[in-house]
């Protein structure tokens, strides 16, 4: 091996970048030796993003053959781009390494890009093509393509490379991508039409007419150094009487799945890109060639809106150029027009699901296209600007993002200053995105991990001198643009109905209104009268809502309801005047403003609860004031109220207050994923009883004179009350008991008879409704409202049917008499618990099952969808766990209580029930239940079907933490869950 040059010290090599100097020494003197330089003239110039990998690469390729490479390094201008080239790009370094004669693309000077028609006339000239045909339609034709490309794209890469401020060529340097890609495909399809002569008549196939229309970045002109290539292919004939219509189809299929093979088959020189069809119509499952005419009654006839604004950017890259202009000009018109369609805005939440799209949380702060304040999010911004306002005005009908930007400004839709930084960011990510590719030619959007991968990043784009640099630069415009998306499309909604500093640009009410109705506002007219309000005047609350407005209608737009979410909020803005919290709450916590923005947008429940408890908001600025407060401090309060009022009416007026309050704070913790479905319904429950107690204590001392003051009274709460399993909506399924203790008992039937139509009254809140259901109770709605401890005994004793037995199941005192409920408690267990149950008891209870079933869901209501009733949701999961505690209980303790959860675990405890059969039963259990409280938030409507309307199914899922536009997934998952349970519960409840 050569001596190593001593005039080269390793702390020489780290001062020109290199990281591994050891083994870089060995290399650079290995190389010396076989291109016959000195260490010191091969270094002339080494000016490299990674001279480490430089020098690997120009290793590999000498040690092959060197003279190409030598001829390169002789000083100058030359040897400064093969340093630059080598050491941004291994794939490249591969390349020549694969074809060292290619070389010599190095040695051009690369004062411009090549053109279109440069790179079109090289690739077709590398295939030999004359007349729209390769010299041959075999494999070394597609090796001769593939390599002429590389080659076109070293020569691109030299020019970007040797820029002294390669940000500034980025536009350029795309284009030239994307006039690079359409030239494959133009020397692909000859090579394809060469390949199909070899078995079709020449003259059939010269007749054929087949454009290629590029989409997307290759349609805009914005391609990226490795990146797939959308494309939709047109055919026709341009002679009938040579190849008909349907022929000339069947012969261009073929045609374009040669030319996609030519670009991404398996060869002895590796593919380029994958040419990827799905966006044309049907997508997969569509054809991959259609007339022009079928194009055009697909759109005319079935497209979605989402499939008009993949157009957006569409042109002809290859083939036909006529067929493409046709085709363009005929669709044209129907990507403007998908704005006025009704799917418009589902197709925009498409676009935002798109900018949202799911990446590894471990991969999103390094994700340069799709995390948040990435490539897509300046994307986004700008193909729905020019959506929403492109319908009626021309001059924004433009393809590349860049010039896109430019035509928004000039029409007066976004200010110049937000417009400049915009576009600058989106060079500034497009740059090291290029980069990042160019490296290994591979497709890429994920930034270096390391910091030596940093500082090559930082080396290769200019844009910083060191790998914190470069990170910091990153950090700095991922902020930008999610500020800069804010200001653009949000921010002047204002000037439709507010004055805004001098020189933000404004938007006509129409223009406003446009921009609304695109994000899913139903009312814009009426959105913008809100906005007015809520933003006009001099005011400190209007100064600071207009500073927030913009991103707050952003935030109401993401819910499922934002007309709705918007007046709640003008209401309780307005309800809360100037008050000095709210005001510091707005301005300075923008978490508590977001929290408040997605619970009104998403619950019309808890909206109207706010406008009625306005101080609420409060709450959202800390998580602990979400929590429920329990039932010991619930009781703790009521009972101080009545000791504040002196009138029954006054007490239970607060009472109820404290009621809604508390069902206001719990619904905003089970919203904001505080709290869980468990912790709702311990909530709820503690919420009921509370209420309850606190009305009967007020009742009984109304009711009863203090001479019958021993006369005993109890509340029994049953069914899912009694379970402690309420959901928002239940009803509050109850018993009455009492016990005269020697009280006569017509007048304990008639003071007990009072009492409970006191209790009723003194409950009823007519803004949010708290029945009081006694169908439970002995004989059902034809028996006596209330009995005695000793009525009970006697009737159960002597005439109860088994269904009674079966409600007591979930029997449990919530109120009054402690005495008495310990009374009526052990008079139930022995009821409920019984030694043993008949054969003839079981049968019933399974008929009454069935006729359940069969009688009791509403006319017309599909069983699948009912929560309660229909099968595998509640009540096959509860009439189950009911059977097995009826048989079991009073030999299996763990089986005597009234929670449906509790006791199926008994049951697997026991050996009575399979693990797999109760996992399945109560997966379904929680998830009818967690539903029917989702309905209630949603709509403030009590509902036990699952609605069929996509959007209303949308805001469920959403309660219920789904990602967004989840209304399918729901509806898919519960399907299945009770399909399973339903399964289960047949197998265990019938045998």
């Amino acid at each position: 091996m050569a001596r190593p040059d001593d005039s080269f010290s390793l702390s020489a090599l780290a001062r020109l970048g290199f990281d591994e100097l050891g083994e870089a020494a060995e290399a650079l003197a290995e190389l010396a030796e076989l291109l016959g330089r000195s260490r010191a003239e091969l270094l002339t110039e080494a000016d490299a993003a990674d001279p480490d990998a430089a020098v690997r690469g120009m290793l590999r390729v000498a040690r092959r053959d060197p003279a190409p490479l030598a001829a390169l390094l002789d000083g100058g201008d030359t040897q400064r781009r093969t340093w630059r080239v080598f050491g941004a790009s291994e794939g490249l370094a591969d390349f020549f390494l694969r074809n060292p004669a290619e070389l010599a693309v190095l040695a051009a000077e690369v004062d411009a890009l090549p053109t279109a028609d440069d790179l079109t006339r090289a690739m077709l000239a590398g295939v030999g093509a004359v007349d729209g045909f390769a010299r041959s339609g075999g494999d070394d034709e597609v090796v001769a393509l593939r390599v002429a490309y590389r080659r076109s794209l070293a020569a691109i890469a030299a020019y970007d490379l040797t820029r002294t401020a390669p940000v500034e060529a980025l536009a350029d340097v795309a284009a030239a991508l994307a006039d690079a890609a359409g030239a494959a495909l133009e020397a692909s399809l000859a090579v394809a039409r060469s390949r199909l002569r070899e078995t079709v008549d020449q003259r059939e196939v010269a007749a054929v007419r087949l454009s290629i229309i590029g989409m997307g970045k290759a349609g805009a002109r914005e391609l990226n150094y490795v990146s797939d290539v959308d494309v939709i292919f047109v055919g026709g004939t341009a002679d009938e009487e040579i190849v008909s219509e349907s022929r000339a189809i069947d012969l261009a299929t073929k045609l374009a799945r040669e030319t996609m093979r030519g670009l991404s088959g398996i060869e002895k020189e590796p593919p380029l890109w994958e040419v990827d069809a799905n966006l044309r119509p049907e997508g997969k499952q569509g054809a991959l060639v259609r007339s022009l005419g079928s194009h055009l009654a697909y759109y005319d006839r079935w497209a979605k809106s989402w499939e008009f604004q993949a157009l957006l950017k569409a042109r002809p890259l290859a083939g036909d150029p006529e067929l493409g202009a046709e085709y363009i000009g005929a669709v044209q018109p129907k990507i403007w027009s998908s704005a006025a369609r009704e799917d418009f805005v589902d197709s925009v939440q498409r676009m935002r699901e798109r900018v949202k799209e799911h990446i590894d949380p471990e991969d999103a702060p390094y994700q340069l296209k799709l995390g948040e304040g990435g490539l897509r999010d300046i994307e986004f911004t700008v193909q729905l600007l020019q959506l929403v306002h492109g319908l009626t005005d021309a001059s924004l009908r433009t393809r590349g993002t860049l010039e896109s930007l430019e035509a928004l400004v000039e029409g007066g839709y976004i200010g110049r200053v937000e417009a400049t930084t915009f576009a600058d960011d989106y060079r500034v990510l497009r740059l090291m995105e290029h980069r990042l590719q160019l490296k290994e030619l591979s497709r890429t959007h994920l930034l270096p991990r390391t910091p030596a991968g940093l500082r090559v990043l930082a080396r290769s784009t200019a844009l910083a001198d060191s790998g914190d640099g470069i990170w910091a630069r990153w950090e700095s415009v991922r902020r930008e643009v999610r500020e800069i998306h804010t200001r653009l499309f949000y921010r002047p909604l204002l000037s439709a109905v507010a004055a805004l500093p001098e020189g933000e640009r404004s938007l006509s009410t129409a223009q406003a209104h446009d921009r609304l109705a695109a994000i899913g506002f139903r009312d814009p007219a009426g959105a913008l009268r809100h906005i007015g309000a809520l933003t006009s005047g001099l005011s400190r609350k209007a100064t600071i809502q207009r500073h927030l407005m913009p991103v707050m209608v952003r935030w109401f737009a993401d819910g499922t309801d934002p007309d709705y979410g918007l007046i709640a909020f003008r209401r309780i803005s307005e309800r809360l005047g100037n008050t000095h919290w709210f005001l510091r709450m707005l301005r300075d916590s923008s978490g508590a403003a977001e929290s408040l923005t997605r619970i009104l947008s998403t619950s019309r429940y808890i909206g109207e609860l706010m406008e009625w408890i306005p101080e609420s908001v409060a709450w959202l600025d800390s998580t602990e004031s979400l929590r429920p407060r329990g039932g010991a401090a619930l009781s703790e309060e009521a009972r101080a109220i009545q000791t504040r009022h002196e009138t029954i009416g006054d007490a239970l007026r607060a009472v109820r207050a404290l009621r809604r309050r508390e069902l206001l704070r719990t619904a905003m913790g089970g919203v904001l994923d505080v709290l869980t479905i468990e912790d709702v319904a311990t909530a709820l429950t503690d919420i009921t009883e509370a209420t309850i107690q606190a009305a009967l204590r007020a009742v009984l001392r109304e009711v009863v004179p203090p001479e019958d003051d021993a006369l005993d009274f109890a509340v029994i709460a049953m069914g899912r009350f009694g379970g402690a399993e309420l959901g928002f909506g239940s009803d509050a399924d109850i018993l009455y008991v009492y016990a005269a203790n020697g009280v006569d008992p017509d007048r304990a039937q008639t003071l007990a008879t009072k009492i409970v139509a006191g209790l009723r009254e003194q409950v009823t809140d007519h803004r949010l409704p708290l029945d009081l259901d006694a169908g439970l109770r002995p004989e059902g709605r034809n028996g006596p409202v209330v009995r005695s401890i000793e009525a009970y005994a006697e009737y159960y004793r002597r005439w109860s049917l088994s269904w009674e037995a079966q409600a007591l199941l979930r029997a449990r005192g919530v109120a009054g008499s402690a005495k008495l409920i310990a009374r009526f408690t052990e008079l139930a267990d022995t009821i409920r618990y019984p030694a043993s149950i008949d054969l003839q008891g079981t049968r019933e209870i399974k008929r009454i099952k069935a006729r359940v079933e069969g009688e009791r869901l509403p006319q017309g209501a599909d069983p699948r969808r009912h929560l309660k009733l229909g099968p595998g949701t509640l009540s096959d999961v509860e009439w189950l766990v009911q059977l097995l505690q009826l048989q079991h209980a009073h030999a299996v303790p763990g089986l005597r209580t009234t929670s449906t959860l509790g006791a199926l675990g008994a049951a697997v405890d026991a050996g009575l029930l399979p693990a797999e059969a109760a996992d399945r039963l109560r997966e379904a259990w929680l998830l009818s239940s967690r539903l029917r409280s989702a309905i209630t938030i949603l709509t403030g409507t009590t509902s036990d079907v699952l609605p069929a309307d996509r959007r209303e199914l949308d805001g469920i899922a959403r309660i219920l933490g789904y990602p967004d536009r989840s209304a399918t997934e729901l509806e898919e998952e519960y399907l299945g869950v009770t399909r399973r349970a339903r399964k289960a519960f047949e197998q265990e409840f019938y045998g």
